[in-house]
């Protein structure tokens, strides 16, 4: 068989068609073990497939059951070369939502044709149900599409449905803008796994952004296509004109006429509208006299004053050319510095010179879309924009850029300087509280934060924020709170990160917080040091001075270890007085390996780098030794009677493994040989759940030695600090647990460097072990 083949027949396939290779009907297959014997004992006759509508071969698969990772489909040995691209829950939902509307259409005794449709990236690009009752067509759109695409799209399907096409999108983009301007709302759709189903929902989008999700089987089919209660609310309590319109680039001010009424004798008058003449002015052309209609709940707007309508603005037009009325849905009034400078008002005679504004007031922006006119946008307008579309990104779940930002307020990017985005910023997040997220962290500059969000957050009054190394971190704890907090629904948030620098350890700190417990300078009785000593106390005095001083160094902390040598005071041996039992034991082998490898000749050079790579070897046998004996663990057949060694001394294999362990102590060497830590919401992703964590982390390192360092230590929680456990762990390690939040840091921090420096590629000497055994 084939590399390619292997390859293929191990990938995690979750979803497949039952029956045939042509089938239609979808499965996800269970993830947990326990609900796929569950699934097995209702379906023993469902044979799976990867299906031709799902972009697959065609070939059979197999349901392979796994406990210690996700359970999935693969394909047989023998199964030809799969060029099937996406393999997620998330890959057959074409699919149920084909199922979806045939229920829905046999649930409303409707006839329909519900087909999906390859635009050219797979079958799973779109669905098209054809309602022959309406003579409209409904397309979900599953695929990014730009704005040309979906204009191209949208011609093609209305000569087929002359009652309209109702588009339901996966994803945002200039389409759903468009639908949100014109209808005052737009339908997204969603997909939850439940089993082996994916549940259909349909999303109902206002202009304020926020979403009410509705089960596809709760939805209507209807002369005007495919409703749910919100969107019935919108068309009823807003309707719309039927007319032709188009948008008015770079939006207009407005005064309304002194003989200002309102129009009702027109074709341009609705129920929820108000009709009135104003002297118009679009941005860089001349005032006209002109119908506006306006929102019509709120006050009318005064004759005595000026007011600006920054976007939403539409001319609508009578089809037979005969007339002509300016829409308006959002407008403010202009305060008197503003309003002098579009012309339509001047301050009575003899009045104090007005103010240009009572804040800055930001050159005339040019929307992105436009040339050469203007937009007035005030800083205020900004920020209220972008608390808006921020809001609207966190909802997603995702975060964005400038570049999309600035598409939002109608402008380029470019027209924004730094300190002018900062500023907005600063404002957007003003004043900062710790229940709401600082939405400046969901705007990236590459795959990281703004290279300015220190200052930001100084600005905003987060301490340390300007100097600290864990920016990138807590910008990615802040964009997961704002997830949490704008989410639909929302979620309880996680504390915000501490930025605080971490304070150079006083004196003795550890060692209070364990009055009660051992001692960690003791004298010592141990025959393996004693007898290197001594070897190394014999031998004659080296010629080379850099080895000679490794031995002595060697010689005098391991004589201070064993009791048989104050310290004197001296920091050096005080260290080394505290260090283990496997580190004097590597320190006097080198010593040993030095003396004999060593010699004042010119190939002095190879012998040191010899002896480098001995010291090296001799410091990865840790690692080497450590996963031999969890193969042999892995292996064993009956547990192990318990001893009263102390477990963290003891190297003989406990109660048999499980294989989830054995994975998740290789995952934990891995990170520490990357020098990194890992979350507990990655390794909850993978399959571990939170309990099982809890027990594996202490039995990973009950089988360690000494001086071997707590993997446990590398796993943290999404905020990066330890995890709640981790003085429990410590507890069933025998370690004695620290009375203080801040001595618990001081020994984690150490256990992680301790860990970074036993797996490294290059191993380093792992610094002394700062916690004592429990006395």
């Amino acid at each position: 068989m084939s590399t390619t083949q292997q390859i293929l027949d191990h990938r995690r396939v979750q979803t497949a068609v039952i029956g045939h290779k042509n089938s239609d009907h979808p499965v996800i297959l269970p993830m947990d073990a326990h609900e796929l014997d569950l699934w097995r004992q209702a379906h023993p006759a469902y044979s799976y497939w990867c299906g031709h509508q799902l972009g697959g071969c065609g070939g059979e698969l197999s349901d392979r059951r796994y406990t210690e990772k996700v359970c999935h489909f693969a394909h047989h040995p023998s199964a030809p070369v799969c060029h099937r691209t996406a393999n997620g829950d998330s890959s057959a939902d074409h699919l149920f939502i084909k199922r979806g509307m045939r229920r829905l259409l046999s649930k409303q005794n409707l006839r329909g044709d519900v087909q999906i449709r390859d635009l050219g990236t797979g079958p799973g690009d779109a669905v098209d149900v054809h309602l022959p009752h309406t003579s409209r067509i409904i397309r979900f759109q599953l695929n990014h599409c730009d704005y040309p695409a979906w204009r191209r799209h949208d011609d093609a399907l209305r000569p087929q449905g002359a009652g309209g096409v109702d588009w339901v999108f996966k994803t945002d983009g200039p389409a759903t803008r468009e639908l949100l301007d014109r209808d005052a709302y737009f339908l997204r759709v969603r997909l939850e796994t439940v089993g082996g189903e994916r549940r259909v929902h349909i999303g109902t989008e206002a202009r304020d952004h926020s979403v009410i999700w509705t089960p596809l089987g709760d939805c209507t089919l209807t002369s005007t296509g495919l409703s749910t209660p919100r969107a019935e609310t919108i068309r009823t309590s807003r309707p719309r004109l039927k007319l032709p319109s188009f948008p008015l680039a770079g939006g207009l001010v407005f005064r309304p006429a002194d003989e200002c009424e309102a129009l009702k004798d027109t074709l341009f008058a609705a129920p929820d509208r108000r009709l009135i003449t104003a002297d118009v002015r679009p941005i860089d052309s001349p005032v006209v006299r002109a119908a506006l209609s306006l929102p019509a709940d709120g006050d009318p707007p005064s004759a005595d004053h000026v007011y600006g309508a920054p976007d939403s603005t539409r001319m609508l037009v009578l089809e037979d050319g005969q007339g002509w009325v300016v829409e308006v849905n959002r407008y403010r009034r202009l305060n008197a510095g503003e309003a002098e400078l579009t012309g339509l008002w001047t301050p009575p005679r003899g009045a104090p010179p007005s103010p240009v504004t009572a804040e800055p007031d930001p050159a005339p922006v040019m929307p992105a879309h436009s040339t050469g006119k203007a937009r007035f946008l005030t800083h205020a307008d900004m920020v209220m924009e972008l608390r808006t579309a921020l809001a609207g990104f966190a909802r997603l779940g995702v975060a964005t850029t400038w570049e999309d930002l600035a598409y939002r307020l109608g402008i380029t990017a470019s027209q924004l300087s730094d300190a002018e985005r900062r500023d907005l910023l600063v404002d957007v997040d003003s004043p900062l509280s710790d229940y709401l997220p600082v939405r400046s962290a969901l705007v990236l500059d590459g795959d990281g934060p703004l290279p300015y969000l220190g200052e930001i957050l100084q600005r905003l009054g987060v301490p340390y924020a300007k100097s600290s190394t864990r920016l990138r971190q807590w910008a990615a704890v802040e964009r997961e709170r704002a997830y949490a907090a704008f989410g639909q629904p929302s979620r309880a948030m996680e504390p915000r990160l501490d930025l605080t620098p971490a304070r150079p350890v006083p004196e003795n700190l550890v060692k209070k917080a364990f009055s009660g417990s051992t001692a960690l300078l003791t004298r010592r009785d141990d025959p393996r040091v004693s007898e290197l000593l001594t070897a190394l106390r014999r031998l004659k005095r080296h010629p080379v001075q850099a080895v000679r001083q490794q031995i002595n160094t060697a010689v005098h902390g391991a004589s201070v270890w064993l009791g048989q040598q104050p310290t004197g005071g001296k920091p050096e041996w005080i260290k080394a007085a505290g260090q283990s039992r496997d580190h004097h034991i590597r320190v006097l082998e080198q010593a040993l390996i030095a003396h004999r490898t060593s010699t004042p000749t010119s190939s002095a050079p190879a012998a040191q780098r010899k002896q480098k790579k001995g010291q090296n070897s001799s410091l990865r046998k840790l690692q080497d030794e450590f996963l031999a004996r969890f193969e042999a663990q892995q292996n064993a057949a009956k547990a192990q009677p318990r001893t009263s060694v102390p477990p963290q001394l003891s190297s003989a294999p406990h109660n048999t493994t499980p294989r989830p362990l054995d994975h998740l102590t290789r995952e934990l060497i891995r990170v520490a040989a990357q020098g990194q830590t890992i979350s507990m919401a990655e390794l909850e992703d993978s399959g571990i759940t939170p309990a099982g964590l809890r027990k594996w982390l202490a039995r990973i390192d009950r089988g360690l030695t000494a001086d071997t360092p707590m993997l446990s230590a590398l796993v943290t929680t999404q905020a990066g600090g330890p995890v709640p456990f981790f003085r429990a762990v410590l507890t069933q390690l025998g370690l004695a647990v620290p009375q203080t939040d801040e001595a618990l840091m001081v020994i984690w921090h150490r256990e992680q460097e301790r860990a970074h420096a036993a797996y490294a590629n290059h191993p380093r000497e792992l610094p002394p072990r700062l916690v004592p055994l429990v006395g």
